[in-house]
Formats: structure tokens, sequence, C-alpha cells
């Protein structure tokens, strides 16, 4: 890799673009000042695609502003195209696949791949898996070029391939990640019929944005696995950056009770144990240690009383707060009372209690209704739930529902407030999820149905006190697949266990959710960025697919934390 340091005015006479793409910076960015949604902190707020396509290409000027060290560039891409040669078989590109595709304003401007990884209009974190990049083919075509233009790049990445598919090398994203993070990039990708030596049909497909944000994205991601044949459940889990998934937790090694089946989790705050939701005793809670070569063990602080009240009947969804989670005050809140499945309330457990009680009610003021799916801030003074009546079994069921927010007060509770933006607009608001710290909000909403698992949920995320909600980017699918939102189950919002900050001031968070827009139509992962600037503007972005879960498994109800997991194998 070389670099050379040189005056901005001369930046881009280095910066070999086409004139196509010159053309169209100069026209979205000459005259709009909008600023760059990934390098500047601009772009939409309200979660709308810019594009009428959702390609952003039709919105205002993404990326205007220069962002990072503009008075470098790098070669980290090769100065000649690549021709992709697969290792395990299959069609290789022509050598002169470059001369058959010609110049990037060669051919039909539309009508070609869709680009459906990464999303056009999507931002990677510093860390995160290197780049796959996959399309569907249009009209029979059978051999691809992909272009990737980065700002401070002295070259065009370029790629002619015979597959749909294409992965950039690890060390080439390590390059790429470092140093051109929040830089404008732009990724496109053409196809053709090549028969006789000929390429005919040529045509362009997506084209539009991508981004490097300049900071990393920190913990692991455990999600609920249900492998089709021959129908069994597990925790899986990988470390950011990880390009393959590890077993975290099978029924079977469940050592605190024989657990069929192992469901809704998340982490203790200390990210040891997973605690968990069974069918063993109607969908209470239990605990298993999830370190290496610890893997099923019961806790040792699980005391007698505390054990009686985590096990009983239809618990469902729970929550833990780092700031009571030492010692003497290892708390779990639930969303049903112990033993009562009529009239479920806010529960605080003492998991170290030896004798009863080692539970109670804590007191909501005001709102009259049941409660479930709770999420303990991190400083542990806020418990944010869902207000409904409707839950069977500890899910949510078919009903109204609210996001209210109530004091924690040690146990006691107090005042029920409904969460303004996620409250009062005629849906259904519901799986609340604090972020780390604290000032956001992420929940599901939905016009009618079961909230459990519906085609029609989309994610918003407001600030923890209330306000507007935004409604997230990442909903959307890619237009030319198709496929819209609502109607593709973007549910369970995770956020990662810290947001970080960079100098100009923008807050970066990241979440983790459950789609069924991939073309296999089964529950995958996705990861979005939230990003929020000096003056409180969110801006949201597309969604990366993570590559590196099992396509053929039903992946859904991830969480996002410091768990202890055991590293995965080779990779």
């Amino acid at each position: 890799m070389s670099r050379a340091r040189l005056p901005r005015s001369l930046l881009t006479l280095l910066l070999p673009l086409a004139p196509s793409a010159l053309a169209a910076i100069v026209a979205s960015c000459g005259s709009s000042g909008s600023g760059s949604q990934f390098a500047d902190g601009g772009g939409t707020t309200d979660g709308t695609p810019p594009g009428s396509d959702g390609s952003m290409e039709a919105g205002p000027c993404l990326f205007c502003g220069e962002g990072g060290d503009g008075n470098l560039v790098f070669s980290d891409f090769p100065p000649n195209p690549i021709l992709d040669m697969p290792d395990g078989g299959g069609a290789a590109p022509p050598a002169n696949a470059g001369q058959l595709f010609g110049g990037p304003s060669q051919g039909a401007q539309s009508g070609g791949p869709c680009l459906i990884e990464p999303e056009v209009g999507s931002l990677y974190p510093k860390n995160w898996l290197r780049p796959r990049f996959s399309w569907i083919a249009a009209n029979g075509e059978n051999l691809f070029e992909l272009r990737l233009h980065v700002a401070n790049q002295s070259n065009d990445l370029v790629v002619y391939t015979a597959q749909t598919q294409w992965t950039m090398p690890k060390a080439m994203w390590g390059s790429l990640s470092n140093d051109s993070a929040d830089q404008p990039m732009t990724v496109s990708v053409r196809g053709g019929v090549y028969s006789g030596g000929m390429l005919t049909g040529e045509a362009l497909g997506s084209k539009g944005d991508l981004g490097v944000a300049p900071v990393a994205a920190p913990g692991t991601i455990v999600y609920w696995s249900i492998i089709p044949s021959p129908g069994t459940t597990a925790l899986k889990g990988f470390a950011v950056g990880d390009e393959s998934v590890t077993p975290v937790l099978t029924p079977a090694q469940v050592q605190e009770f024989n657990a069929p089946c192992v469901g809704c989790h998340t982490a203790t705050p200390d990210g040891f144990y997973a605690s968990f939701s069974s069918s063993a005793n109607q969908w209470g809670n239990g605990f298993a240690d999830i370190r290496q070569n610890m893997t099923g063990q019961a806790p040792p602080w699980l005391g007698a009383a505390g054990k009686a009240a985590v096990e009983a009947p239809t618990l469902g969804i729970h929550t833990f707060s780092p700031a009571h989670w030492a010692a003497g005050d290892r708390i779990e809140i639930s969303g049903y009372a112990p033993g009562d499945n009529h009239q479920p309330q806010l529960t605080w457990i003492d998991l170290e209690a030896q004798t009863a009680p080692a539970s109670g009610t804590i007191a909501r003021t005001g709102d009259s209704n049941y409660a479930g799916a709770p999420s303990w801030s991190h400083d542990g003074k806020t418990i944010a739930y869902v207000s409904t009546n409707a839950q069977v079994d500890g899910r949510l069921d078919d009903g109204p529902a609210d996001v209210w927010t109530v004091p924690y007060n040690d146990k006691a509770g107090g005042t029920a407030t409904a969460l303004k933006g996620a409250s009062a607009n005629g849906m259904r608001n519901f799986y609340p999820s604090f972020s780390p710290d604290d000032k956001l909000v992420a929940f599901d909403e939905v016009t009618s149905g079961n909230m459990y698992n519906n085609a029609q949920d989309e994610l918003y995320v407001v600030p923890s006190g209330g306000g507007t909600a935004t409604r997230l980017s990442a909903n959307d699918p890619p237009a030319c697949t198709g496929k819209t939102s609502p109607g593709v189950t973007n549910s369970w919002p995770k956020w990662s266990p810290q947001s970080q900050t960079t100098v100009d001031g923008r807050t970066f968070y990241w979440i983790v959710f459950s789609s069924i827009r991939d073309p296999g139509g089964n529950p995958q992962l996705y990861v979005t960025p939230v990003v929020v600037d000096g003056a409180g503007k969110v801006t949201t972005y597309h969604s990366l697919y993570l590559w590196n879960q099992p396509a053929t498994e039903n992946n859904h109800t991830p969480a996002w934390d410091n768990f202890q997991i055991p590293p995965p194998g080779p990779q």
C-alpha cells in the first residue's frame, strides 16, 4: 500500500473517475450543499429512502463533504481489474472481460443485476465482516462487472466474474476499512450475456452509496436458531468480525433442569450466562453458563427461593441491568408475576434469595393494563415495558399495545408514563430496547395482528424521554428485489453493548434485528447503524446482511451483548 500526501486542490486530479461517475457527483453535489449522510451526518431522518427505488441515487447529495484525512491517497485496490477465478470450480470470466464491458457508461443504464448484499445505502463498522457482494442476475446474465469507487483511493476496485457473488479478500478489507473510513464510496454492478466470445444485453443494475464508519462495533451476538430439519433449537453466536458462528447452548447442555427447548434469551450483565425461556417449565426462565469448558452449568449464586421464582411458569421476556448485577444485588425483571397467568405485572426477582419472598410486584401508578416485554435501563433507574392486555404464556399476542416507562426505585416502582412517540398513535408499539447510553429506545410497530411474529412489523427509535419516533431505513429491502416493508417481519431490535462518539460529535449506535427479506424467505439477521449528531439529528441507513450465519436455518430473536462465548472454529 503506497501513500502520498497531496494538497486537497490536487486530490481529485489523481482520482481516476469515470466521466459518468464524475458527472453524477457534480450534478448531485455541485449545488445542493446538503451534506454527506455517511461523512457529514446528513441524509434522511425519517427513515424513507431518498431515491424512489431505494437506491439513494435520486435523493440529496450523500457525499459532498470530504471527511477523514482528505490529504491522503491510498492504493488499496489493484491498478488492474480482478478476474475472479473460483477456487471450487464454476465458470471463469474471459480474459478480455474488461474490453467486452467497455467504459462504465457503455450499455443500458438500468435493468441490470439487483445487488442484495450489501444493500445500497448501508454503512459498515470498521471491524465488520469483510464485504461479500451478492446480486440477482437479470435477463439471463452470466457475466458481471462489480465496481467500487472510493474518494481517497487512487484506483477503482473492478472485478469481473461469472458468478453472482464475490467476497473481498481479508487483507484488502483490512486496508480499506482503516484507510477509507468516513470516505465517499459508490458501488455499481453491471451484467450481460456472454456467448460465443461476445457480450450482449449489457446493462447497469444497482448503483449507489456505501460507507465505512469511523468507529468499530463492539460485543458478541447470540441468537436463537431453529434448524428446520430435524426441527431442533439452539443458541448460536459470534463475535463481531467472525466469519462463522459457534454453538453456544443446546437444550441437552442445560444442567439447571431438563430443557426440551430453549427460547427467548438475553445475557447476564457479566456476559457469563444466558438467561432463557424454556418449554420445560411452561416458559419460565433458566440460566446456563456459556463460557468455554463450562457450557450449561447452573450459576452458583442462584438461591433456592430465587430458583423457584425464576422457574415459575409464563414469566416470558425478562431483563437485567448492569447497575443491579453484583453480589447481594442480582435482580431480574420479568413481565409476568410468578404463578399468575391472568393479570401479568412487572415483577422483580431476587435471584440470590435462599428463602421466600424472592419476588414482588413493581408498582405502576397510572397504568392499569398488564405489563410485558420489559427492558431495563443500563443505569438501573428506568424500566420500559409494553402496556397491553394481549398476552399469552409470556408472549405478546393480538391487541392494542403501547410502550410505557416506570422508575425502578429499589423495587418499589412509581408513576408510569406513556412514552411519547411509541404510544397513543393508533399502532401497536412493542419490544422496547434501551440504547447502551439509555438515550434512545428502539421498538417494533405494527398496525394490527399478533405482535409475537408479524410480517408487518417495522422498526423505530425514539428518545428515551419521549419525542418524535424515527422509522429506520433498514426496514426497506432493495427495491429491485420486489419485496417491500411492511411485509418482511423486521423484528426484535437489540442494540450493541456500547455507543461510540467521534471527534465531530456524531454518536454511532448499532442495532441487530431479524427479517425474512432474504431470497430464501426464512428469518435471518441484519445489522444497521443509527447516528445522532451534536444537534440531536438522527440519521439511519440500510441494512447489512450477516453472511456468516447459516442461510438455511431460521435465525431470529438476537441479543447483542458482551457474551463470553467460545471462539469459533477455523475460519
